[in-house]
């Protein structure tokens, strides 16, 4: 998962996933009704491996692997929050987000020049219409380098150009993301 898809996940949400695998454990038990089986089903791995890993005996207990740790995750993840999440979504696609960055950006200028790509911190109203175009890439598998170029394109519309007044015709580089940060008011 890259910076903007972990952005996008964030901002979806309003409360932290559990942090602990057994506390993911548990909320997946809980979403399936304690049912082992229908967690198991969802890890892909045996009923008896589920049983394994929230057992309250000592001794008995053993811990899930690296492999299945990821996959808790993302179970818990496709769960959590849902009604919320399709709301925060709906809320961003038409009233638009704020996005946070720090990244190297600008536009590909002699060296020099006040436009000239670097490292900067940028805080940006964006329009519904790019949130709507960012989760639409994310719903259909797009990668990190597509997700950044739909970026980059309307932070530069928004940022450089001033929202079509000026700057017309230049290239926009944005790339070293050091963080990407989306916030749905």
């Amino acid at each position: 998962m890259g910076q903007i898809e972990q952005g996008l996940e964030r901002a979806l949400r309003t409360r932290p996933i559990p942090s602990s695998t057994e506390a993911r454990l548990r909320f997946l038990l809980a979403a399936h009704r304690g049912s082992t089986r229908r967690v198991a089903t969802v890890l892909g791995v045996s009923q008896r491996t589920v049983q394994r890993w929230v057992t309250k005996k000592p001794g008995a207990r053993r811990p899930p692997g690296p492999t299945q740790v990821r996959a808790i995750t993302e179970a818990v993840l496709a769960r959590w929050q849902p009604r919320i999440r399709a709301r925060r979504r709906a809320q961003a696609e038409a009233d638009g987000f704020v996005f946070h960055t720090r990244a190297r950006f600008g536009f590909a200028a002699p060296a020099g020049s006040s436009d000239d790509p670097r490292v900067r911190w940028i805080t940006q109203d964006l329009p519904g219409e790019v949130a709507r175009e960012l989760f639409a890439a994310r719903d259909a598998g797009a990668g990190e380098l597509q997700q950044t170029v739909i970026r980059a394109r309307a932070l530069g519309h928004a940022y450089f150009r001033d929202w079509g007044h000026r700057a017309h015709g230049l290239h926009i580089v944005f790339n070293d993301i050091v963080f990407a940060d989306f916030s749905i008011c």
